[in-house]
């Protein structure tokens, strides 16, 4: 009995290994995946939802937290009654909306202005409970904005292109990154998966293999590194050309892993190239300035796509199967 093995889809599953025929990873590392139900995935898991999410999104959500809650408050103190709240030498109308909007507001924030105050039994314990919905809602934005800003996030430049390039009389697929934060990340380690469709038994679907490194880890990682996987006769891109690798809708998926210093946390990051941005018969050009006079080493991250011309080796040809 033929044995058929678990095809080796990264855990993509057989359905986007087979079928999509879009790039699998965006170049900012994201995966090319729509996934429905996003309001719903919110709400089941609002915590990971607010870490996760953009700056302006999650300000923005604060901020629509803390009116609708004010005014949820205002609606309660104008059903406490006329006379609930009592001023002195406001701009707002007593029993107006605005003053117990603007009252909520003083209470929530804790900033008792006193020109506002609750004159009744029923307003005064709902203070108390604004005060304590209040105390929550701070201690946990707060909570929030600690864990958003100590999350250790790391920030690795990819070169705009990938190269096919000269390596040790060969040839070799390469790429360039280097750390743009001031902190060191030690130990970083690199993965480089090659997926492209092949066809067996008329059945196109793509195959992903690990590509073998020139050297798969760093352990300082404070410049630059060229990751390189030499093509020789063990490589699946041996003998094949720029043509081959378009039409097989080929693409490398990059996934770096290494130890922040400052948090002593593992980090990762992720890139993928697709065949079209390959550049053929270029080497990259020196990312290193001149020495500082104190003779410290210094890198221009602004070269970091900087590639030149190269005299490609001979290859042979890919073998027809």
């Amino acid at each position: 009995m033929a044995v058929t093995q678990e095809p080796k889809d990264l855990g993509f599953g057989a359905v986007v290994a087979a079928q999509s025929r879009v790039r699998l990873m965006n170049r900012d590392g994201s995966f090319n995946v729509q996934r429905g139900g996003r309001l719903q995935a919110i709400i089941g898991n609002p915590y990971h939802s607010l870490l996760t999410m953009g700056w302006p999104a999650f300000l923005g959500v604060l901020a629509t937290v803390y009116i609708l809650a004010n005014l949820a408050f205002a609606v309660l103190f104008l059903a406490c009654g006329p006379g609930a709240l009592g001023e002195s030498d406001t701009a707002f109308p007593a029993g107006s909306f605005l003053q117990a909007f603007f009252f909520s507001v003083e209470t929530f924030a804790t900033i008792g202005y006193g020109a506002i105050v609750p004159e009744t039994v029923r307003a005064n314990f709902l203070v108390l409970l604004e005060s304590f919905v209040s105390l929550i809602s701070i201690a946990l934005a707060t909570g929030l904005i600690f864990a958003r800003f100590s999350r250790p996030i790391p920030r690795i430049r990819f070169s705009a292109k990938a190269l096919i390039a000269p390596y040790m009389g060969r040839t070799g697929f390469m790429f360039r990154i280097a750390n743009a934060r001031r902190n060191e990340i030690f130990g970083i380690e690199a993965t480089v998966n090659f997926a492209r469709f092949v066809t067996n038994n008329g059945v196109r679907a793509r195959a992903f293999t690990e590509l073998a490194l020139e050297r798969k880890r760093v352990i300082f990682f404070s410049l630059s590194w060229t990751v390189v996987h030499p093509i020789d006769e063990t490589s699946p891109l041996w003998g094949m050309t720029a043509s081959d690798l378009l039409d097989s809708e080929a693409e490398f998926l990059i996934l770096l892993s290494g130890t922040d210093e400052t948090f002593f946390q593992t980090v990762s990051a992720r890139g993928s190239y697709t065949a079209a941005e390959l550049l053929w018969g270029h080497k990259f050009t020196n990312i290193f300035l001149p020495p500082a006079p104190d003779g410290i080493v210094r890198i221009d991250l602004g070269l970091i796509d900087g590639t030149e011309p190269a005299v490609m080796p001979e290859i042979a040809p890919r073998p027809k199967v």
